[in-house]
């Protein structure tokens, strides 16, 4: 027997593989139902990390699995990228991005076919390239077409370290997703997707996803589009015909109004800041504090008097002005009607400003006074001080007054979103150029479509300030498409969530030119069956794809209303992060010295954080593989947590799993003589053969169901291993021992190919080899999933506890339905139990089958 190899196993199956193109799909395979896994594709960084390894690992898992469940299955692979790190290298090494780029992806390719995935390698993108990105100004063309596509001026999330606008959803705690740099609020004309057209049925496809999508996303895409109804009403600007929009879902507080809160982005304030210049540096504060926070409980709300007053159009009050950091133009108008007496957050401005507070709702028989009230009346109640609305339930009034408000011309019920259009421009030369120029004759003009694709110029000077488009005279140099005259391309690029919201669209038909994939391959394999990904995702590119796949079914390219059927947010990769306060360093737990710094001596803070470069706390994959092997990697990622869960990094549990393996093997390969070729025959395996089948079976309903139901690999693992270890004792107590019968060799055959067949999706490379050690010959990919005998995973035999005065005393294992009497007479023959009862009274026997025997003794 030789030893298991895994260097050396693991290379001769990769390089089999890939020969015989095995994980080559074919479109259609007669009688087989399509089957599309995915995980979102990487970043081409450079080297892949843990949490790529976790997430492609179950992916494989899934899509092995239900290849030998007899589905076709499309398991593709590409890379996002397009995106700024790949300019910012260019910048500090010199290198050109597209250069820079295709290196990282021929490094991770490699690193990625060392782990043996499943990848159809024949449908791999890369979103950089012209024949992909393309098809993204073409659909940008034809969104523009269809009024789904503008340009206007509008304050934007501005990071000067990355010198490119920012969408809402990639401002985090007030600092840029990327580079970590303080946000601020710029004011530029900016090209924009109406997602907003789509906001009701983003919301109502949240019906169809409940099955396959966790609540979690879909509540968090609900809160982001943040839909609500309620009135719209107009605040005139006292001595000028300026009318500010407030919209509220309380119009039943209109007339407890004592101010008017605008936000310090809106239009207005520009004119109030010339009257008084004192307040800029305070407004300015104010528009560069992070969006999210400005709106968060617990934070502290500050605001300025603007020196102005607004008219309440239902009592004709004249209310003050304020510019307050709460209020957002991202939401709503950009106005707030202020009710201190029943909002807490505009009852705490006004305590902390000393601006008036007015009751307009009160308890049913009781009088509410302003001064001693502790904080806003919010609940239920009677209106008062609301003219011919008093008296009347607040939830009555407030559709009451809702309806007079829209008689009266002064106002409307509306719908309003939190949601905004998606902001589409970024000033980077790393990304798809918009296909659009500018003519001072035609003035702006979309490209032809058979001028695509505007490609990316190559004469471009890297420097950290401005676009470097803004650099490139042939680039800016266009021809309008409608004159022939001269004309300036625009120099924003797109988003680079515009090219992954539909990738999974292209791998359908990667290689076709004329469009960006036909309608019959789309609908062949999409929505997408699985989807695998991160929980960040949430609000930016599964609310992005959500939205451009419904853009592209309105184009009549897809049926479907939703690109992902099912989706699986895996949890985080942590490890420990080393943290000496002295020197403001993170240290790799490799480099401490007894658990101190390395550098000063000095004790470390040690934490488990996400894995990252930046805590220097990760852990290479390729160091893995050398050591232990692809197989042991994937089986740790898969066994050290259920795939929705955080996975802590464990050394041990690398040694267990390289362990696990080396017992799989030395039981497969040791002693071939005991492995029988034969079918079972089932009415002639005795009581310990019978023992090992029904575990056998009850693992393959184990392992089935746990990847069905929830994709829980750690319990479908765990079970293999119950049964490894069953098995391990049934050849050393009966095949070495030679005390086994005529079907023997049979069951253990049997028992040995179905636990190589169920382990086969987690660790390839060493089940392929079993499989032909057991002169199974190909390999297991192409074999099918054992399958179990309901009848087979039951015992003929139960356990009964036998209790006295109802104490467990002893446990007995008898045949199942067995004569009453039979069990009273066989408990109560028990040694233990008869020295329980001797020399005392035994009131009665109660005997419940298959279950219990309780002894009531005097």
């Amino acid at each position: 027997m030789r030893e298991y190899n895994f260097s050396e196993i693991e290379e001769k199956w990769k390089k089999k593989w890939e020969e015989e193109e095995l994980f080559k799909n074919k479109s259609k395979e007669e009688g087989k139902e399509n089957y599309y896994v995915l995980e979102m594709f990487p970043y081409p960084s450079g080297n892949i990390h843990m949490g790529h390894v976790r997430n492609y690992t179950i992916g494989d898992v899934i899509g092995r699995y239900k290849t030998m469940n007899g589905y076709n299955v499309l398991h593709p692979i590409g890379w996002d990228s397009f995106g700024l790190p790949a300019e910012n290298a260019a910048i500090k090494n010199k290198i050109h991005p597209y250069k820079w780029t295709l290196s990282n992806i021929d490094n991770m390719k490699k690193q990625l076919k060392m782990l043996g995935f499943s990848y159809d390698w024949d449908r791999e993108i890369a979103t950089c390239k012209e024949d992909y990105y393309k098809w993204n100004q073409w659909i940008f063309i034809k969104m523009y077409e269809k009024g789904l596509v503008y340009k206007k001026k509008s304050n934007v999330n501005w990071c000067n370290s990355c010198n490119t606008v920012l969408a809402n959803e990639q401002v985090k705690d007030g600092k840029c997703w990327r580079c970590d740099n303080e946000v601020i609020q710029k004011k530029l004309e900016q090209w924009f997707f109406k997602i907003t057209d789509y906001a009701d049925e983003l919301l109502e496809g949240h019906k169809k996803l409940r099955k396959g999508w966790p609540e979690k996303i879909l509540t968090m895409q609900k809160n982001w589009i943040g839909r609500s109804y309620g009135t719209e009403i107009n605040f005139k600007l006292e001595d000028k015909e300026v009318n500010i929009p407030v919209f509220t879902t309380r119009a039943d507080t209109i007339y407890g109004v004592t101010y008017l809160v605008i936000a310090p982005e809106y239009d207005l304030v520009d004119e109030i800041l010339e009257e008084r210049p004192e307040i800029r540096e305070e407004i300015m504060n104010m528009r560069n504090e992070d969006k999210i926070s400005r709106m968060a409980e617990g934070v502290e709300k500050t605001g300025v008097f603007t020196g102005r007053y607004v008219i309440n159009p239902l009592n004709n009050e004249r209310v003050p002005l304020w510019i307050g950091n709460y209020v957002l133009t991202d939401y709503g108008t950009g106005a707030v009607m202020a009710v201190p007496a029943h909002d807490e957050r505009d009852f705490e401005f006004a305590k902390k400003y000393n601006l008036e507070i007015k009751i307009v709702i009160s308890p049913k028989g009781e009088e509410l006074k302003v001064e001693e009230l502790e904080k806003a009346y919010t609940k239920k109640g009677i209106l008062i001080n609301s003219k011919e609305f008093n008296g009347m339930e607040n939830k009555k009034a407030l559709n009451e007054i809702a309806r007079y408000i829209e008689e009266e011309k002064i106002g409307k019920k509306t719908v309003n979103y939190r949601l905004k259009d998606w902001l589409v421009s970024r000033q980077r030369y790393w990304g798809t150029p918009i296909p659009v120029v500018y003519c001072e004759k035609c003035g702006m003009q979309m490209e032809k479509i058979e001028n695509l694709p505007i490609k990316l110029p190559s004469d471009i000077e890297f420097t950290e300030n401005g676009n470097p488009l803004e650099s490139s005279e042939e680039f800016k140099n266009a021809i309008c498409p409608k004159c022939g005259g001269k004309a300036r391309r625009e120099t924003d690029t797109m988003d680079t969530f515009v090219d992954s919201s539909w990738y999974y669209l292209r791998y359908t038909d990667p290689k076709e030119k004329g469009i960006a994939f036909k309608r019959e391959n789309a609908d062949a394999w999409t929505p997408v069956n699985q989807y695998i990904g991160g929980v960040e995702h949430a609000v930016m590119h599964l609310l992005y794809s959500r939205f451009l796949h419904k853009v592209l079914r309105d184009f009549g390219m897809v049926s479907s209303d939703e690109p992902f059927k099912n989706l699986l947010t895996q949890g985080m990769v942590l490890g420990p992060s080393n943290y000496c306060e002295k020197n403001k360093k993170y240290y790799n737990s490799s480099e401490l010295v007894d658990g101190k710094c390395p550098e000063c001596g000095e004790k470390v803070i040690t934490k488990v954080e996400k894995m990252s470069k930046s805590k220097n706390n990760g852990v290479d994959p390729e160091h893995i593989i050398k050591n232990y092997g692809a197989d042991t990697a994937r089986l740790f990622t898969l066994f050290a947590a259920p795939p929705e869960r955080e996975l802590e990094w464990n050394e041990n549990g690398l040694v267990g799993g390289h362990r696990f393996l080396t017992k799989l093997w030395r039981l497969v390969v040791e002693k071939p003589e005991f492995i029988g070729e034969k079918e079972i025959n089932i009415k002639k395996v005795n009581k310990e053969e019978k023992k090992l089948v029904r575990k056998l079976h009850q693992t393959i309903k184990k392992v089935t169901e746990s990847i069905e139901n929830n994709f829980h690999f750690n319990t479908a693992i765990a079970a293999t291993m119950e049964l490894l270890n069953e098995m391990t004792t049934f050849k050393v107590e009966i095949l070495e021992k030679g005390n086994y019968g005529e079907e023997g060799k049979n069951v253990w055959g049997d028992a040995v190919k179905k636990l190589v067949l169920m382990l086969s999706p987690f660790v390839p490379h060493i089940t392929d080899e079993l499989w032909n050690s057991l002169k199974m010959n190909g390999t297991v990919y192409k074999e099918e999933w054992p399958k179990y005998v309901e009848e087979w995973t039951k015992s003929d035999e139960v356990i009964l506890a036998i209790q006295i005065n109802g104490k467990l005393r002893d446990t007995i294992e008898i045949a199942i339905n067995k004569d009453k009497a039979e069990i009273e007479k066989m408990a109560l023959d028990l040694p233990k139990i008869k020295k329980y009862i001797e020399e005392k009274e035994i009131k009665k026997v109660i005997v419940i089958p298959n279950k219990i025997v309780n002894i009531v003794i005097k």
